[in-house]
């Protein structure tokens, strides 16, 4: 006896995608497990974690009408899950790309004007675009509660939680301008010898 799943294309199009979108939650749980014991190059993660962020936007915003909560699709299909949930939905950006600045502390200062280049071309370019900084260079060499690194990294999780239809209200680009040219202020003003 065959039982069908499906009645029509269209249910067997959504069983499908219900399928890709419990893959990618899977799959990026064994990338996170893999890269925390060290099983997997930061380099092969990063690619390997941006492709399965940009995938998961792409379907929960194709899904968002049959699929409000992939909180409650976990729970429904009982995965356990909390790296990717996290990485997916609350982080939206690989882990080397959230902590690089850590590891960025630590660099030489003889490199240090090089870093703050990219920073600066980073606030430019972002400014004259609205869009996110990568917010991945720079930051070493500022304290940790620095207030323009916080403002910076709560608009690159706002954006990294937006679809790729979604679009900033006219009311969201003004502040993202304002918050980025504070921050790029108080980055300058902070800078060691920025006076000299």
């Amino acid at each position: 006896m065959e039982v069908m799943l499906w009645n029509d294309k269209r249910e067997r199009d959504m069983y499908e995608n219900f399928a890709e979108l419990y893959a990618i939650i899977k799959t990026t749980e064994k990338l996170e497990k893999a890269y925390v014991r060290d099983l997997v190059s930061s380099g092969d993660y990063e690619t390997e974690c941006l492709k399965l962020i940009t995938q998961f936007k792409n379907l929960s915003s194709f899904l968002r009408d049959v699929v409000p909560s992939v909180e409650s699709f976990a729970e429904t299909y009982k995965m356990d899950c909390p790296a990717a949930l996290n990485r997916l939905i609350v982080s939206g950006v690989p882990a080397t790309v959230e902590h690089r600045t850590a590891s960025m502390s630590s660099s030489s200062s003889g490199s240090s004007a090089a870093v703050v280049a990219e920073c600066v071309q980073h606030f430019i370019t972002a400014m004259d675009s609205s869009v996110g900084i990568s917010g991945e260079v720079g930051w070493g060499i500022v304290p940790p509660d620095f207030e323009g690194r916080v403002k910076v990294k709560d608009w690159i999780l706002r954006l990294s939680k937006m679809g790729a239809a979604d679009e900033l209200t006219e009311q969201q680009s003004r502040q993202l301008h304002f918050d980025l040219e504070s921050s790029y202020t108080a980055f300058m003003a902070a800078l060691p010898n920025a006076g000299s």
